[in-house]
């Protein structure tokens, strides 16, 4: 098999490769092409979290497993909070054919499926983006959001002005041609912008629908198990919703399983699955005046399609370290 380090799989899966690796991947998911047990959770000690997702997909022809620790103190010590590894084996003989670092593999193609959800489903002439928080993942979909809109100005709120500045500037160095502005008022970030991405690690909602202009198409990140929340339910009754996969969405986004046990929205609140967005099979935007909500959770067949694509890219461009298993 093959070992890939982290600067490995950063080099193999720049975003832009990253963005059409993962639409064709939930494109395929909304056809039926894959097969995604629920991820499940552990407990691993304290506010840490180890959590497991395993699936199948037909094209490209492989499964997988992502072995990931979600460990909110690390960047307080100067380390990704997610960290693991992508195990991924052929379907002839179900062979394990490469391993690689599962942290730069999940924050690219989380950042790519928000990306993928922006180009299908805000406004194109989408020019002002609001990120709430400020870590790596903020970094991340600023870079991918780039990609796919014509963006002019960088809004950021983080819960610490020393976290907002840091990005700032980051941001500032990177992307000299944006007017970036930070601070800790979530609300004066995301009034008006035209696109918002919320990539906190926070368990209640930062964010108020109330706040939100008409418009908006807003990436809801952050929150990916039943007991945490970004937005309030105010926030998901004025939108239209989309999904990354309905059967996750019905049981790990917090507020949709909360709004649908009180009785107040229906499970058709979620108008469809961005595969099916991209497939021309549910439509997307209605208006120009709707607001739109992409609920991501993160599936495995992201993680098993981008491991897929650094395997390839890897065989041709010698990168990684072959190892007898």
């Amino acid at each position: 098999m093959i070992v890939l380090s982290h600067e490995d799989v950063a080099a193999l899966l720049p975003p832009e490769t990253a963005i059409e690796v993962v639409a064709k991947a939930m494109a395929a998911v909304s056809r039926g092409e894959a097969e995604l047990p629920l991820r499940s959770i552990m407990d691993a000690g304290g506010p840490n979290k180890m959590g497991i997702m395993p699936g199948m997909m037909r094209n490209p022809p492989c499964h997988g497993i992502k072995l990931v620790s979600l460990f909110p103190g690390n960047v307080a010590a100067g380390f990704s909070s997610h960290q693991g590894a992508m195990v991924l084996f052929e379907p002839e003989h179900g062979t394990t054919i490469a391993i690689m670092d599962g942290g730069p593999l999940t924050a690219l193609r989380t950042a790519a499926a928000s990306a993928v959800a922006t180009r299908a489903l805000s406004r194109e002439n989408s020019t002002v983006l609001a990120m709430v928080g400020a870590g790596e993942q903020a970094r991340h979909h600023l870079d991918a959001t780039l990609i796919v809109r014509p963006i002019r100005e960088l809004r950021i709120a983080s819960r610490t002005d020393k976290s907002a500045t840091a990005f700032a500037e980051h941001a500032r160095r990177k992307y000299p041609h944006l007017a970036v502005s930070h601070g800790t008022d979530i609300r004066a970030a995301v009034t008006d912008a035209d696109i918002v991405c919320t990539v906190t690690t926070s368990p209640t909602p930062v964010l108020q629908g109330a706040w939100i202009a008409p418009g908006t198409h807003l990436n809801v990140v952050g929150a990916s198990i039943p007991s945490k929340r970004e937005i309030d339910d105010e926030m998901v009754l004025r939108a239209q919703v989309f999904a990354d996969y309905r059967r996750s969405t019905f049981a790990q986004a917090g507020e949709i399983v909360d709004l649908i046990g009180a009785g107040r929205i229906g499970e058709d609140h979620v108008r469809a699955e961005i595969g099916e967005v991209l497939n021309g099979t549910a439509p997307g935007r209605t208006d120009d005046a709707s607001i739109t909500l992409y609920r991501s959770l993160g599936i495995a067949a992201q993680d098993i399609a981008c491991a897929y694509h650094c395997w390839e890219a890897a065989g041709r461009t010698g990168r990684g370290v072959e190892a007898p298993f």
